[in-house]
Order: C-alpha cells, then sequence, then structure tokens
C-alpha cells in the first residue's frame, strides 16, 4: 500500500498507525544500532537531495539557496551528527535517589520511547520543523507519521517522495493534505503529538490531545517585543533586528514584532535600518530576487491590510502579483489595532518611543509571553530589569 496518503482517507490512516504501533510493539526501534542505522538514513536523505530540497524551498518560499541550505538544511545534518554521538549517552538508566521508606531499594530513571508519534509541521520552515522533531522522535525510539503543511507543496510533494523512498511506511510515513487529513490524524490513538505552528491551530491540537490524554508538544508563535537602549550600538543593533526580521520576508516565529526604541536614539535608529536594508536587499528590495516571498495570496492580503493601521515611514511598496511585500517600518496608529494584537508574520516591523523602561516592561508582562525578548543595551541594569518581560530573553 502507498502510504503517501494524498487524500483523506480515513481507512488508510487507521491502517498506517495500526501497522506502526505493531513496528513498535515488536520491539523494533528499541536497540542502539537501530537507532543509529535510521538515523545515518536521514543523513543520506538530506546529503543525496540537497538540490532538490534546496529546489523545492525555491518554488514555495523563494528562498535562495544560501538562506535554504543555513535554516533549513544544513542545521539539520549538524544536529543529527549532534545526536548520534550524544545517543549511546542519553539512553543510559540514571541513579536517582529512593525515599527514605525504601532504604535498602535502588532506583532509576530510564528513558523509554513513548511509541507511535505524529509531527505536524508548519509552513514558513517546511523542510526543516518537519525533519528536526523527527531526527528526536528516532533517537527516543519512536516511529512517526508526518504531515506537512498543505501551504507548501513542492516541499510536501518532496518529502512524501524521500521518506516514502528512504524509510519503510511501519517506521516513518508521510500523509500529505489539508484539514480534513489533520482531522483524520488527530482522532487517531497517537502515543505523543509534536505540533509547531499558530496558536489558533494549536488550540485545537491540544484539544483533540486531551479527550485521549496524548502528551505533546506545542511550538507555537507569538508578538516576540524588541528593546533598543539609548545605550546600544545603533548599526549593529539595527543590522541584527533587520536580520532576525526579514530572514524568510519575516516569516519566522521568532522574528522580532515590534520595537520599542528609547527617544534618545529613535531617528538614529531608523536611519540605521534604512542603510541595512539597502545594503542587503539593494533600493527595491520587491525586485530582489534574493528577497524572500510571501507563502500565498490570503496571508499576503492579511499582512497588506496591517500597513493601514499606522504611518509608513519606510517601504511599504507591495506586488499581489509576486507575493511581495517590502521591508517597512510602521508607527502604530493605536494599541488595539491588529498590527498590535496579532502576530505579523511579515516584513511589517512596527516601531514605537519610549523614555520610561519599567512602562515598557508593564506593557510587555500584560500581554500573552512571546517566545523572546531582544534588549540591545549595554547597560547591566537595563538588561535586568528587561529579564522580567519574557522566559527566553536574548541580551545584545
Amino acid at each position: 500500500m502507498d502510504f503517501s496518503i494524498k487524500k483523506h482517507d480515513r481507512e488508510s490512516i487507521t491502517s498506517l498507525v495500526n501497522q506502526q504501533k505493531a513496528f513498535f510493539y515488536e520491539g523494533n526501534t528499541r536497540p542502539l544500532d537501530f537507532r543509529l542505522e535510521q538515523l545515518t538514513q536521514l543523513s543520506n536523505m538530506i546529503r543525496d537531495n540537497e538540490t532538490r530540497i534546496l529546489d523545492a524551498l525555491k518554488a514555495d518560499l523563494n528562498k535562495t539557496d544560501a538562506e535554504a541550505y543555513v535554516s533549513e538544511v544544513g542545521i539539520l545534518l549538524e544536529e543529527i551528527t549532534f545526536t548520534m554521538k550524544k545517543l549511546e549517552k542519553w539512553m543510559k538508566p540514571k541513579k536517582a535517589k529512593t525515599a527514605r521508606t525504601h532504604i535498602g531499594s535502588k532506583g532509576y530513571v530510564i528513558p523509554e520511547p513513548y511509541g507511535v508519534t505524529l509531527i505536524i509541521a508548519p509552513w514558513n520552515y517546511p523542510f526543516h520543523l518537519q525533519i528536526s522533531p523527527l531526527i528526536g522522535a528516532i533517537a527516543a525510539g519512536n516511529t512517526a507519521i508526518l504531515k506537512p503543511s498543505e501551504l507548501t507543496p513542492a516541499t510536501s510533494e518532496l518529502l512524501a517522495e524521500l521518506i516514502q523512498h528512504y524509510f519503510p511506511a511501519s517506521f516513518i510515513a508521510l500523509v500529505e493534505g489539508g484539514v480534513e487529513e489533520t482531522q483524520e490524524l488527530l482522532k487517531q490513538p497517537f502515543d505523543y503529538l509534536f505540533f509547531t505552528g499558530s496558536v489558533q491551530v494549536g488550540k485545537i491540537v491540544m484539544e483533540a490531545a486531551a479527550k485521549q490524554l496524548i502528551p505533546l508538544t506545542l511550538e507555537l508563535g507569538g508578538k516576540s517585543p524588541c528593546i533598543i537602549d539609548g545605550s546600544a550600538d545603533i548599526p549593529l543593533a539595527a543590522k541584527r533586528v533587520a536580520f532576525g526580521k526579514l530572514t524568510n520576508a519575516g516569516q519566522t516565529c521568532v522574528a522580532p514584532d515590534y520595537l520599542f526604541v528609547h527617544h534618545s536614539v529613535k531617528e538614529q535608529f531608523i536611519n540605521e535600518y534604512k542603510k541595512v536594508v539597502q545594503t542587503f536587499y539593494g533600493e527595491h528590495p520587491i525586485e530582489e530576487e534574493r528577497y524572500g516571498k510571501i507563502v500565498n495570496v490570503r496571508h499576503f492580503d492579511r499582512l497588506a491590510a496591517y500597513l493601514q493601521d499606522g504611518e509608513i515611514i519606510f517601504g511599504g511598496s507591495t506586488n499581489r502579483a509576486k507575493c511581495k511585500i517590502e521591508p517597512t517600518l510602521v508607527i502604530p496608529s493605536g494599541m488595539e489595532t491588529p498590527l498590535m494584537q496579532e502576530e505579523i508574520f511579515g516584513p511589517i516591523l512596527p516601531i514605537l518611543e519610549y523614555s520610561d523602561l519599567e512602562e515598557v516592561i508593564k506593557f510587555i508582562q500584560a500581554r500573552p509571553k512571546p517566545l523572546a525578548l531582544y534588549v540591545f543595551s549595554k547597560v547591566e541594569s537595563v538588561q535586568k530589569v528587561s529579564q522580567r518581560g519574557c522566559l527566553l530573553v536574548v541580551v545584545v
């Protein structure tokens, strides 16, 4: 049976899950040698098809070979190498202290595979974020069913072909399709779910998992703030903010989503940001082949609407036919606009001026915790105060 399922097929999906459960219960995935062999096979799959992978990412997101290799291919090869070096150590039981009531006994923490896993990938890094969780699944002794995004069809189709060629369906398989296929997968009795994507869809995945008490990992987005203090190296800050914001045309979950810039360096930062964008992509980024595109027209229209939510002070040009939006700086017209309420996920960057850092931290804390908070400051007290705003703080 062809287990690269391209359409809604409940019977085939159920059969596939049952086949993987049988393979897992037979103990096939437990030996260290098996896991290392499969990780080597995964590495071979990537190396053997590097050009095709880069071509698919170019077709779906207009990624250059350099950007695609760094963010989607090379990083996976490094992760596989690291995992293989550490795996034997990770698999060993570790001694654990026992309670006083159990004097004379010995306790151990023994790493145990979950079983059959489902890995749902997003469209913004469609190869990397499908394969990276798979590395962990294989290393931990699980089987896996992959569900790539239908919004990146070239990558999805290539992944389906490669997975089927390099792995038996009883161990790793892939289901293509859209909402119907995902809904059917979420009805299955998986042993673990791994989802990367939006908060909205994450809630649906978590609800489905809760109905069957399936443990899961959610890697979601959020509005990651960036603070530029008056003491910061402004040219360096502008370059790093632009790199983080404009890689993959802003379609990155940890990209800076809005800026708080100290009033004393606001104009300098804006001027430096303009210079960096021109250095990266020239005078007309939309015409630059190296500049990425928005994944589809629906997301382009969503982003274009944000341009109405404030005063554009740099950029703002769009090309709907090419699904491209120029790197843009916007002064928001209000904090309740969609621009400041929703994750942007594009090359539009709201910029806010501040004088009192405490007010900035209160603003950030009053909102859902983002994935990251970036602080550009040379003052240690500013760095420490900023750490109250988020779980993950990157200080520069």
